[in-house]
């Protein structure tokens, strides 16, 4: 029994520890993000063009892919339950409002985390391994502006045009589902215009930026934290990829219960 309260300690302890760690992360983030706006010729806009490549366009086969069959799969099941009752061309609002709102931003950070997420952590864990972040700090090169500022930036403007993509990808699969059924396109699309307020988008895509940067963030934290041993480098890749989906599945959450208290 002693030995159960010590374990439980213990990682209470470091639980805290951990979260201590990473507020002061985030707050050195902020700080070297200020002096960014001060003298914006310090940023590395090579290493950020590089992650908005790879975090962007080298993701957005799988995204259209993954949105395309979203779209199908909502199509389908929702239209053999409202064929029922004729009233399957209200299908278009469902995927619509689905999409924009929820499940396009959704989707999109998870593809993000396992892709980029795990792509972060790899890398600068494999430079911790090889003690290069050492020798950065060193040098006086701090590892949060020279390494992780310019790949959150990435991913965080790069979150909002694979969202688009999926959408579009998903409201094109709809619109094939539908049209097999009998719906004229021009009805599917002219529903789905309809049904989408401008705020709606808007707010899409403000989710979208702020999942990835929690799936930059978390990802760029797992890497600094890379234990220097032969399975840390894949501890830490695994690690960002499940706390980037916890971290944007819990922020959609309060997000949706904040839309729902202020009616938006």
């Amino acid at each position: 029994m002693k030995r159960l309260f010590e374990n439980v300690g213990e990682n209470a302890a470091k639980r805290m520890e951990a979260f201590r760690d990473s507020l002061a992360f985030i707050g050195e983030i902020f700080c070297r993000s200020l002096s960014l706006v001060a003298n914006p010729r310090r940023f590395r806009f090579g290493d950020f063009l590089l992650a908005f490549e790879r975090a962007g366009f080298d993701g957005l086969p799988i995204t259209v892919m993954i949105g395309f069959l979203l779209g199908l799969i909502l199509a389908f099941e929702s239209a053999a339950s409202l064929r029922m009752f004729g009233v399957e061309v209200y299908v278009a609002d469902l995927i619509a409002i689905g999409l924009f709102r929820e499940l396009g931003p959704l989707i999109t950070a998870i593809i993000l985390a396992g892709r980029s997420g795990s792509a972060f952590a790899a890398e600068i864990g494999a430079m911790k391994v090889n003690e290069e972040i050492d020798a950065l700090t060193t040098m006086g090169l701090p590892p949060v502006g020279f390494l992780v500022l310019p790949r959150i930036a990435a991913v965080t403007l790069a979150m909002p045009f694979l969202t688009v993509a999926a959408e579009v990808a998903g409201l094109v699969g709809g619109a094939i589902v539908l049209k097999i059924m009998g719906v004229p396109t021009v009805v599917f699309w002219s529903h789905v215009f309809a049904s989408t307020a401008c705020y709606v988008f808007i707010m899409g895509l403000a989710k979208a930026a702020l999942f990835g940067w929690l799936v930059g963030l978390v990802g760029c934290i797992c890497g600094l934290r890379t234990r220097n041993t032969a399975d840390g480098v894949g501890v830490a890749a695994t690690s960002a990829v499940v706390g980037g989906i916890v971290a944007v599945a819990v922020t959609d959450g309060l997000l949706a219960v904040l839309c729902f208290i202020f009616d938006i």
